[in-house]
């Protein structure tokens, strides 16, 4: 009964060493996650999710942790390794929230509603990025973002088994290659503000021109104020989809040619 009650003490040690690895890794890229990891959730319900998606991570990828269970000297490197993948991986889908803070920060500077509408919320930035971010956010939940974000963490130990600690030189190419991403997305997430931008800066150029006693300044900030939030409500909903749709990509094959 003793020697039973050993054997069921091992594998129950061995059981949580390796929950707690994943936990590392887990816990590393809650820190990225879109919505369920934005500091306006409380840390503790933080750390229920990060436990939730431990367990629905960990039956699909116990098994690679044989090795540092065979050997117990490799126990603290791979734990190193597995918080590094992590925490990589978390900046990375950081990123994505970043493209949305960066693209409704351009479309309110090109409208000229940054300073009418600014305000603050966990990060100073304009009331468009504001409504880009929670709306995006919003509707990837509703899209089972928690099911795509629990498959692309079971995706990373197939580029990144148990035990591997990510290179510098592959991290570095990685992340410089979705921070230009991340730009480029930003960027076309602001595109309609920025092309009406242009225009109305032209416009209001040749009617200074054709008429410099008109203050044309007075006549066209109105113009430009209400331009940009009939843009807003036309263009808000599209941008949210493209950006879902980037995001769904990304965590589909999340470390690319890897």
């Amino acid at each position: 009964m003793i020697e039973q009650l050993a054997a069921l003490l091992d594998l129950s040690q061995d059981a949580l060493l390796v929950a707690f690895a994943v936990f590392l890794r887990v816990g590393g890229a809650q820190i990225g996650f879109p919505a369920f990891g934005h500091e306006a959730i409380p840390p503790r319900i933080r750390l229920v999710i990060a436990f939730a998606f431990t367990l629905v991570v960990l039956p699909m990828v116990g098994p690679t942790f044989a090795p540092m269970l065979e050997n117990r000297a490799r126990v603290i490197p791979i734990l190193i390794g597995e918080l590094a993948t992590g925490l990589a991986f978390g900046l990375v889908l950081r990123l994505f929230i970043l493209a949305l803070q960066t693209a409704g920060t351009i479309a309110a500077q090109a409208t000229s509603l940054s300073q009418l509408f600014g305000g603050s919320a966990g990060e100073p930035q304009p009331v468009i990025g504001h409504l880009l971010t929670y709306g995006a956010l919003a509707f990837a939940v509703m899209m089972d973002l928690h099911v795509h974000l629990a498959q692309a963490i079971i995706e990373t130990y197939d580029a990144l088994p148990a035990g591997t600690l990510p290179q510098a030189g592959d991290v570095k190419v990685w992340g410089l290659m979705n921070i230009s991403k991340t730009f480029a997305l930003a960027f076309t997430l602001a595109a309609p503000f920025l092309v009406a931008s242009v225009i109305y800066n032209v416009a209001l150029g040749a009617i200074n021109k054709a008429m410099p006693q008109l203050m044309v300044a007075m006549v066209g900030a109105p113009a430009i104020t209400a331009g940009g939030l009939i843009l807003l409500a036309i263009c808000l909903p599209s941008a949210i989809v493209i950006w879902h749709q980037r995001l769904t990509s990304f965590l589909s094959n999340p470390f690319g040619g890897w």
